[in-house]
């Protein structure tokens, strides 16, 4: 008993600091959606479902489809790019470890919005990457790089990049090597060791990394403004436009609420994945 209120008495400024900044705003972000949007704007507090029924709408719902697309395909590769330089770093020698994750995580210690202007520099049709083209002797036409999906694709992994490369690296650095080794001693292949043996015991790693880019992108507005030009919408920039510029609070809350339910949903499979792994690896034990 005591134990148990000596741990609520140290959570408890962690769980006033989640009341106070992320409940109570998600509640009266809840209510603000079953409301209408006044005729000069503002609030009018009458209830109604239109904002809930409003966010099926086939043009909102493909919004929605292609902000899922982006966020996935992002998520997707910064995976894959992640997960082999987490591999990467975990299979070098341990004095070097800390020095090669510095340089991961080294990005973070710029602005989001100067390392998003920098993709801008890289990828006009005068920039870096266009120049170093040319300067090989190509004198085609270039085609279009910025302001393309691709650019916003681009700028979403290289910004979350980091993430995925941190969260693999954890359970990549705490594998028992022995395991392996008994792997291959029973005659497993290398690449059978890795898609049996090390994939598997990874799966937490992966799990947390793919939700974590996924959920930063598809909520994002300034990558696909700045990359993308403005040609097509995310739903970041949906919710963004009904707050600030059509002064929609309502419909604006109602998508924000959508948005969040897709998140919470992410990380509940996220955990269940976890479990699932963690228990694997007790029985496997």
């Amino acid at each position: 008993m005591m134990t148990d209120r000596k741990s609520l008495y140290l959570m408890s400024p962690a769980l006033a600091w989640l009341t106070g900044l992320m409940v109570i705003p998600c509640l009266l972000i809840l209510a603000l959606a079953f409301f209408r949007r006044g005729i000069y704007g503002g609030i009018e507090y009458t209830f109604t479902l239109e904002n809930i029924w409003l966010v099926f709408d086939p043009l909102y719902a493909g919004i929605f489809l292609k902000s899922a697309w982006i966020a996935g395909l992002s998520a997707g590769i910064a995976v894959v790019v992640g997960y082999a330089a987490a591999y990467a770093i975990a299979a070098a020698p341990a004095r070097r470890q800390p020095i090669l994750l510095f340089f991961a995580v080294l990005p973070f210690w710029s602005n989001y919005l100067v390392r998003t202007y920098a993709w801008i520099v890289l990828l006009n049709r005068e920039g870096l990457i266009a120049s170093l083209v040319q300067t090989f002797g190509y004198e085609g036409e270039l085609p279009k790089m910025l302001y393309t999906e691709s650019a916003v694709v681009i700028g979403l992994v290289y910004n979350y990049l980091p993430f995925v490369i941190l969260a693999c690296y954890a359970p990549l650095s705490r594998l028992n090597p022995e395991i392996t080794e008994a792997s291959r001693d029973l005659g497993g292949s290398g690449w059978t060791t890795f898609r049996r043996v090390t994939l598997p015991m990874t799966v937490p790693g992966i799990a947390t990394g793919f939700v974590f880019v996924f959920v930063l992108s598809i909520g994002n507005f300034v990558t696909p403004a700045l990359l993308g030009g403005g040609q097509f919408q995310m739903i970041g920039n949906l919710v963004y436009a009904q707050f600030l510029t059509a002064n929609d609070w309502p419909f604006g809350a109602a998508l924000s609420m959508f948005l969040i339910a897709i998140m919470m949903g992410l990380l509940t499979l996220q955990t269940f994945a976890t479990e699932r792994a963690s228990g694997a690896r007790g029985e496997g034990s």
